[in-house]
């Protein structure tokens, strides 16, 4: 049997399953040993601790200084990345004192054993969150030129029957979608936004075009729109759904509801930007000037995972004429920079009502939404933000929401938020009558 190419490219082997992680544990491991280890007296007595509190103290201030003092996730580090941070600063710190005693080849393999210490933890890092599942992931995708222009020939789906039921592919419709790389500017909000994702299905691409149902698609805080094209398998999993159905699929655009990396809106219009208004306003626009798609609330729906889940539950009731369904996977319970009081401070200067008048858990308390439907997902072992899910989806049905809640295989991660995608694109293709 001839193994695929992917099988022998190091840039498609597995960094979170499969051999490489555990001989990169191994080789870190032993780089770690081989740094603690020596046969000088001084070595044990005083270098060694001496490296210890170094690392510890270290490990200290970066857990302060970004939890405490800088705050850029509302949630805090983690203490399983908080363990392998001072991992590698011990490694790091080990690899410090020993040099001073080494000639110039033992230097060397102290660089190199402290590096693959780094390597060890930051890999491991990278399992916990399954952020970059290859090599390949940590590049940027790969991305074809937008389809602009409308077709004068469009199908919709009669009265009573489904999109999929009527559609008749042409023959020469490509196998796959395409995925393009989009400025969408913040033309009524202002807001500074990074380049969004659009992927259209292989149905889009023919003539007469279906008119199909849009998902605005957010990714998490800390991150950006690349996550889930890179870590959400977005293309694979649109192109499967496509495959299944004769080249049907909803189209997707990725927006940017943070502008940075690090940056927190709170997909709110507040004091810190018009993150709101840029996503059911800027974007729908966007999408209606140079997208060709079904139109009306019900053909547009809005989900994301974690502050994304967050952000779609918040635009699905301040927005509801824009998004008729949304998906809230492993969301929280309510938009926040750290702390409630820090949130309105920071955000409203203060001011509660101007909080609550937009929080989904107030708004859903004061108003009922019979015509939005509600996707809520998360992992069947994310003891954080689980509990935060549940009660916000006591709240949807509460509201009188049309309500699907489930859970997958997983935590807080990249590989439940890969299931999560599978199963929203299917039901959501329900809601809008894409297929039966």
């Amino acid at each position: 049997m001839v193994r695929p190419l992917a099988a022998w490219n190091p840039l498609d082997w597995s960094l979170v399953d499969g051999p490489v992680p555990y001989v990169l544990l191994v080789l870190g491991f032993g780089s770690l040993l081989g740094l603690a280890v020596s046969t000088g007296p001084r070595w044990w007595t005083r270098r060694l601790p001496c490296a210890v509190l170094v690392a510890a103290a270290a490990s200290a201030l970066v857990v302060y200084t970004v939890d405490v003092w800088w705050r850029p996730f509302p949630g805090g580090l983690p203490r399983v990345v908080t363990v392998w941070i001072g991992v590698a600063l011990l490694g790091l710190s080990l690899a410090a004192f020993r040099l001073p005693a080494l000639h110039w080849r033992g230097g060397i393999c102290a660089v190199v054993a402290a590096l693959l210490v780094v390597l060890m933890a930051a890999n491991q890092v990278n399992r916990y969150y399954v952020q970059y599942p290859t090599a390949r992931a940590m590049l940027a995708p790969e991305t074809d030129p937008l389809t602009t222009g409308r077709d004068d020939r469009t199908v919709t789906a009669p009265p009573g029957r489904t999109l999929s039921e009527v559609w008749q592919p042409p023959d020469r419709m490509p196998g796959t979608g395409t995925l393009s790389a989009v400025p969408i500017p913040g033309r009524a909000s202002g807001f500074d936004a990074r380049d969004a994702y659009v992927y259209l299905p292989p149905a889009y691409l023919t003539s007469p075009r279906p008119l199909l149902p849009v998902i605005v698609l957010m990714a998490g805080q800390p991150g950006g729109p690349a996550d889930w094209v890179n870590s959400g398998g977005l293309k694979q999993v649109l192109d499967e759904f496509a495959a299944a159905h004769r080249g049907l699929a909803p189209v997707v655009v990725v927006a940017d509801p943070i502008g940075s990396t690090l940056g927190n809106t709170l997909c709110m219009d507040s004091r810190i930007a018009r993150a709101q208004t840029y996503l059911a306003v800027d974007v729908p626009d966007w999408i209606h000037h140079h997208l060709q798609t079904a139109t009306g609330r019900t053909q547009q729906s809005v989900g994301g995972i974690s502050f994304g889940g967050t952000c779609a539950l918040q635009l699905a009731v301040n927005a509801p004429e824009v998004y008729g369904s949304f998906m809230d996977m492993s969301g929280q319970l309510e938009p926040t920079l750290g702390t409630h009081a820090d949130t309105v401070d920071e955000a409203f200067g203060g001011d509660e009502a101007a909080f609550d008048a937009v929080d989904p858990l107030h708004v859903m308390a004061r108003r009922s939404f019979p015509d939005t439907a509600g996707l809520f997902l998360v992992g069947a072992s994310d003891a954080e933000f689980g509990p935060q899910v549940r009660a916000v989806h006591a709240a949807a049905v509460q509201a009188g929401m049309r309500i699907t809640f489930e859970t997958v295989p997983g935590g807080h991660n990249w590989a439940a938020f890969h299931l999560g995608l599978t199963r929203y694109v299917p039901w959501l293709a329900q809601q809008t009558g894409l297929t039966r």
